[in-house]
């Protein structure tokens, strides 16, 4: 663990200032301590819910993005504020940087307890500074000179359909999104989707000039998947045809000892607090990867995000 992976607690004065102004007040430093931390968590604001939540994005970062391209399943509570991921309370979801498999991303992520779980239900953080730092110079350096590939696949009646993940039912968006995004797009049966991609797996910080692993390479290798979701899912596709799956940029397999390796790194960085609520957790994004812990109870967590990033070249190839 480092000190820098927590986030950095601002609580909430006495001086009876509304939040706005404490945040249009506070707004540089809450920048320094995020590029400083990775994250920032504001405890104690007396934020008037989700409306409340949504002033606060704005009044510190702008209007939320519209999640496109998306990778899980999640719906709008207010514009572009969305529930977090819509998977089962008993499923860990794994480490990772928001949409660090399209071609930009959200510099920042924020997250809002409207209700604190009963039990666990923690958002985990790892620093991604120390996570590049703790993996093997031979899995960086080959990363590096390959990159990594995304592959998904769009099932008819299984998973997340591609019409929601895009946002659109016409192909003809689809594969105008597909062409200005770096995307390899294949039509498959009536309503099937293939697509893949090649993305860069180290990237620099485009503030701090840190090297940072930023991918989605261990998330969405099949090893990842919990044991019986990873059999469940082996019996009814190929592994090609897996919902998603990842391979070196030049599409040979990543090996499971190298993405058991990558995981290792992860959770070797991974820090936790309890969420209370009215808690605001504010990610920077390209520092800092997020989880989701199993839980109890009824865990409602609202999410936005801000300030897109598109970075000046997302070849799969990087020097390192």
């Amino acid at each position: 663990m480092t000190d820098n992976t927590l986030a950095h607690v601002i609580e909430a004065g006495t001086d009876g200032r509304a939040p706005r102004e404490v945040f249009e007040a506070e707004r540089s430093r809450i920048r320094r301590k995020l590029l400083e931390h990775g994250a920032v968590l504001l405890r104690g604001f007396p934020i008037d819910g989700v409306a409340g939540f949504q002033e606060a994005v704005r009044t510190l970062s702008g209007d939320p993005l519209v999640y496109n391209e998306r990778s899980s399943p999640r719906h709008s509570i207010l514009g572009n504020v969305y529930t977090s991921t819509d998977y089962p309370p008993n499923e860990e979801i794994f480490l990772h940087n928001e949409n660090s498999y399209q071609a930009s991303w959200p510099r920042l992520l924020w997250f809002y307890c409207e209700t604190a779980p009963e039990t666990r239900g923690a958002t985990p953080l790892a620093d991604i500074r120390a996570v590049h730092r703790a993996i093997d110079p031979s899995v960086r350096e080959e990363f590096a000179r390959k990159g990594w590939m995304v592959v998904r696949n769009f099932h008819e009646g299984f998973g997340v359909p591609w019409r929601s993940v895009f946002n659109t039912d016409d192909r003809a968006v689809v594969d105008a999104h597909a062409k200005r995004s770096g995307l390899e797009v294949e039509w498959r049966s009536a309503d099937g989707l293939r697509t893949k991609a090649v993305r860069k797996a180290i990237h620099r910080h485009p503030d701090t000039g840190e090297e940072v692993w930023f991918n989605h390479a261990t998330f969405f290798h099949c090893t990842t998947l919990a044991p019986d979701v990873q059999e469940g899912l082996l019996a009814l596709f190929d592994e090609e045809d897996m919902p998603s799956n990842t391979y070196f940029g030049d599409g040979t397999p990543i090996p499971a000892d190298v993405t058991a390796h990558l995981r290792d790194c992860y959770r070797a960085a991974s820090t936790r607090f309890d969420w209370q609520q009215r808690d605001i957790l504010i990610v920077e994004n390209m520092l800092a990867a997020h989880a989701r812990e199993p839980f109890t109870g009824p865990r409602k967590i609202a999410v936005a995000m801000t300030e897109g990033h598109t970075p000046d070249s997302d070849s799969g190839v990087q020097a390192s």
